[in-house]
């Protein structure tokens, strides 16, 4: 249970940093009748990115960090904190995993560092279900406003995907330890 755990949280790791670094929160969608598209926008929590005809690949990162809009703010803070405490969370659980002591008084033998492991692999989800879930809920809310132009409509992006697939894989992980 506690090397299943190791890999969910590492795995969970990974893909927390992925979704983090990832520019595809947001992509374009196409709703018009107009089969033939040649770019595709991207929207991530550092840059913007467009690609034209799937050939070529140009990026911007943000200009101002004060510019930005408060949402955007907060979710590039908790992803940032949720990658830092995945890190820890994974460290302490390999020294939990190691340093599990077995003794004829405690035959389960749990090491303080698989609880604590466990407790902030959990908080680590939590942090990046809030702004993967967040986020995702804003893109269908104005997907289906009919207030919001065509052109600015967005779809759900890959780093979305995988922020959820971690998120659930970080709380596996937390519950094993726990």
């Amino acid at each position: 249970l506690q090397i299943t755990g190791l890999i969910f949280g590492g795995i969970g790791m990974v893909g927390t940093l992925a979704a983090t670094v990832m520019p595809q929160w947001r992509v374009s969608a196409y709703l018009d009748g107009n089969i033939v598209v040649f770019e595709t926008i991207w929207e991530g929590l550092w840059m913007d990115c467009i690609s034209h005809l799937g050939l070529r690949l140009q990026c911007k990162f943000y200009d101002s960090f004060l510019a930005l809009p408060p949402p955007l703010e907060a979710f590039r803070a908790l992803m940032c904190i949720a990658v830092v405490l995945s890190v820890l969370s994974f460290l302490m659980a390999i020294i939990g995993v190691k340093y599990t002591q077995r003794t004829k008084e405690d035959p389960q033998g749990i090491s303080i560092f698989i609880l604590a492991a466990g407790v902030a692999f959990l908080l680590t989800g939590a942090l990046v279900l809030i702004p993967v879930s967040w986020t995702g809920g804003s893109i269908i809310r104005d997907f289906y406003d009919p207030e919001v132009p065509v052109p600015l409509k967005r779809e759900l992006g890959a780093a979305l995907y995988v922020g959820w697939v971690s998120t659930a894989l970080l709380i596996a992980a937390g519950a094993m330890y726990c």
